[in-house]
């Protein structure tokens, strides 16, 4: 009875999926969207496995407790791993060792709505998990729980039974509850039904508006793995990239103010076509500190992005930290940056000035101004707090930085600041970005090579490109 039961679940799960198959599709686009193409992926609940056949990548697998959907899936795509398991069943944690696998990402798609024990599922998963795992779990929006009652009774719809509708919050404190940390939130598919044109407009742009945006169907949650596994504060060598134009008369305090941190700190300039003595300064302060690991670099190219680049592409560090040569952040304030990334609590880190009172002469009002209305928009297209998009200092792990790397071919080359390239990169990968306030202080030699109208254009610019690559592109 309860084999021809599965068989019959298997059969009417495939018959609704090809009759609603706009809105698979966008889900798959979601994963396609989010998921990194050299990710390896693990689904819960994959069912037949169409899913992760259309995500395309390499190293996926998948589960499900329907051994109908598992015998099809393997017919199906014999190239991906599928495996039959109930995450429920009281000897789930046995059968799972059959998997023994880590991965970088695991999906739950509309699967929290039929679980009896969801904080013991996202629980189990763990095993599954490394320090950097992100899970992506979707959800139905309460708010369409009539609308899908009623297609229900007019046959347009898979009858489901009883369901969990969970509100968004409630599927985060789970998520807190079972160990993970949620990095990113957002809800799409404002119209499940296809009409040529108009249900893509609307779907794509009308979804992410503010209010608006809480009328769709599905929601998605993206968390990161508690990262408890991580190495301890003092195992990482740190590179201090220091991007310097014109600013001769700070690089002695550079080198003097810098502090060590990890294992190890490696100090890499960029000097930048300077029309002072900054090349021949920054030689000089390496002959007089032969017992400092530091490296001189002349820019290639032009732009702030062209020298973070160059610096990058020649540390060694296991962790990236830029410092603007200015010396408007303190070097003191370096080792909070490390701390926060080498003990988890975030995966990219972020400056932010705009926290303390500064000198009334370090930043003029109208780019405060700017600052915080750029900071609130990017903070919408985004979908993470960010209130200083132009703070210099900004810290990573190179193995992230080099991710973002790859993904230039998505982005383009597209930023002479350097900023941006490394945000969105960073909010493209789904890092949890986190920001540490600091004091912003006068710049003590030379003139800022900030062009306050001709950078806030150029801001406008980031913002259309970012509408367009990251907020209007699920």
């Amino acid at each position: 009875m309860i084999v021809i039961d599965f068989k019959k679940n298997a059969e009417e799960k495939n018959y609704w999926r090809k009759k609603n198959k706009f809105y698979y599709e966008s889900l798959e686009n979601l994963f396609k969207n989010l998921i990194p193409a050299n990710a390896s992926v693990l689904e819960v609940g994959c069912a037949e496995g169409d899913s992760l056949h259309v995500i395309g990548n390499k190293d996926v697998a998948g589960f499900d407790f329907n051994p109908y959907h598992i015998q099809n899936a393997k017919e199906k795509y014999p190239s991906i791993k599928f495996y039959c398991l109930d995450a429920e069943a009281p000897d789930f944690n046995e059968k799972a060792k059959e998997i023994n696998q880590k991965f970088d990402f695991i999906i739950l798609c509309d699967l929290i709505g039929t679980l009896n024990d969801i904080q013991n599922v996202f629980e189990r998963l763990k095993v599954f998990c490394h320090s950097r795992t992100k899970v992506i779990v979707t959800y139905r929006n309460y708010f369409w729980n009539p609308v899908l009652k009623a297609a229900e009774s007019l046959g347009l719809k898979m009858k489901e039974g009883e369901q969990n509708w969970l509100y968004i919050h409630e599927i985060k404190n789970l998520l807190y509850l079972a160990g993970f940390d949620v990095v990113r939130t957002g809800s799409m598919i404002l119209m499940p039904l296809k009409i040529p044109f108009i249900t893509s407009f609307i779907n794509k742009y009308f979804s992410k508006l503010p209010l608006i945006k809480r009328l769709c169907l599905t929601g998605f949650v993206i968390a990161n793995n508690d990262i408890s596994e991580v190495k301890g504060s003092s195992d990482y060598k740190v590179t201090v990239l220091v991007p310097a134009r014109n600013e001769e008369g700070n690089i002695d305090n550079i080198v003097k103010l810098i502090p060590q941190m990890g294992s190890g700190t490696e100090i890499v300039f960029v000097e930048g076509n300077s029309s002072d003595n900054t090349y021949q300064k920054i030689e000089e302060v390496i002959k007089q500190n032969p017992d400092k690991d530091i490296k001189l670099f002349k820019q290639p190219g032009k732009g702030k992005g062209d020298a973070v680049r160059k610096g990058f592409e020649n540390a060694t560090g296991d962790i990236l930290l830029i410092l603007d040569a200015d010396l408007t952040v303190a070097p003191k304030d370096l080792p909070k940056f490390y701390d926060a990334l080498s003990t988890g609590k975030g995966e990219f880190i972020n400056g932010s000035r705009l926290v303390y009172q500064m000198h009334e002469k370090a930043m003029r009002s109208l780019n405060k101004a700017g600052n915080i209305f750029f900071s609130n928009v990017f903070s919408w297209l985004l979908e993470q707090r960010i209130t200083d998009t132009l703070c210099g200092t900004k810290v990573l792990f190179k193995k992230d930085y080099l991710k973002i790397v790859e993904n230039r071919k998505y982005f383009g080359d597209f930023d002479p600041f350097g900023d941006f390239d490394l945000l969105f990169g960073a909010a493209k990968l789904n890092l949890k970005i986190i920001e540490i306030p600091v004091r912003y202080g006068e710049r003590t030699y030379g003139e800022t090579n900030i062009s306050r109208f001709r950078d806030g254009m150029m801001l406008l610019r980031m913002c259309f490109f970012a509408m367009r690559k990251i907020k209007f592109n699920l």
